[in-house]
């Protein structure tokens, strides 16, 4: 069956956008672990102190350190966001045409999966670097169950190319001109600096006994350079987005600026709550410059924030590159 023939099943896509609402909030409670150096709180796994990760006693849990609380938490999440990823695969399965789609649902479960033993692997090994790996795998994960979300939706279907009469969709602009030239190009290559950006953050947070302070400094300028080409960037695709008539396009683009913009102010606030204020601003009434060891429950919240809006950034790129392929595609069979 085609994609032309395939009708819109709901259930597969509830449960596609199901594993995405679940996921984003499990990258939430996961950056706060981080933020509180909390990861090693549970010291085995997949247990939690000896008990079955789902037994271990709720009251102890809820009225327990902060530390534990917010780990063992995430691991719930974790285990969530599987029986989700099953529910996808089992809907795509039971009603889903598509076998492409039939396979990206598998993909789905199995990253979910892959990133849950890397969790593990950090956890029992003790090592920061497998923290930073599942750091960098987690938006990964993220914008695959974002991408199964949109070929599942309705506006993937409801966009079927060309009506009865053989006229091309609306959407597909004059002449088979689907964009300005080079659009689709500049989104993917947007995505992949998004993806690197998320990276380069992670080796920030994870840093490494060994890592030198001059390594350390490249790496930082190297996430403000790259941050400052993602706002071009991110501003350039909505400019050329907003030529086409579609809203599930245009919308996205505008999405896409204004994470970028509290993404690059959170950065700035998490570099204060960090590492105090840069030299050059410690003439300011309130800016001494100093070092903040411990973080209230503001910074902490505000630090995370920033680690989390950043998978939605890849995500709303993600979106459009989809769309815009999917455009593509149908414009060219369409005129052919």
């Amino acid at each position: 069956m085609t994609d032309r023939e395939q009708k819109y099943k709901p259930m597969v896509h509830r449960t596609a956008l199901l594993v995405v609402l679940l996921i984003w909030p499990l990258i939430w409670v996961g950056g706060l672990v981080t933020t509180y150096d909390a990861g090693m709180s549970v010291p085995d796994w997949p247990n939690t102190y000896g008990y079955n990760l789902l037994l271990y006693p709720y009251k102890t849990w809820l009225l327990g350190p902060f530390d534990l609380f917010i780990e063992h938490g995430h691991r719930l999440l974790g285990i969530l966001v599987g029986l989700a990823a099953i529910g996808f695969v089992v809907a795509s399965f039971w009603s889903e045409q598509r076998r492409w789609v039939k396979g990206l649902s598998i993909v789905t479960l199995l990253l979910v999966i892959v990133q849950g033993g890397l969790g593990g692997v950090r956890v029992l090994l003790s090592d920061r670097v497998f923290a930073m790996i599942h750091g960098s795998t987690a938006p990964v994960v993220f914008a695959t169950a974002v991408g199964a979300a949109v070929v599942t939706g309705r506006w993937w279907q409801r966009n079927q190319g060309a009506d009865e009469t053989g006229s091309a969709d609306p959407a597909v602009s004059e002449g088979g001109s689907l964009m300005p030239k080079g659009t689709l190009f500049l989104v993917f290559f947007l995505t992949l600096i998004c993806y690197a950006q998320l990276v380069l953050g992670a080796k920030i947070r994870h840093l490494q006994p060994n890592d030198s302070p001059v390594w350390f400094l490249y790496t930082v300028w190297a996430h403000v350079v790259v941050a400052l080409m993602i706002w071009i960037l991110a501003f350039v695709a909505w400019y050329r987005l907003r030529k086409i008539s579609d809203l599930a396009l245009r919308r996205p683009g505008v999405i896409l600026v204004g994470l970028t913009a509290i993404q690059i102010t959170l950065g700035v606030v998490t570099w204060v709550v960090n590492y105090g204020w840069p030299s050059f601003l410690q003439w300011l009434p309130g800016t001494n410059g100093h070092l903040i060891v411990s973080k209230d429950f503001v910074d902490a919240m505000l630090v995370t924030g920033h680690v989390a809006t950043g998978p939605l950034i890849l995500a709303a790129a993600v979106v459009v590159g989809l769309r815009l392929l999917r455009l593509q595609f149908l414009s060219r069979h369409s005129v052919s």
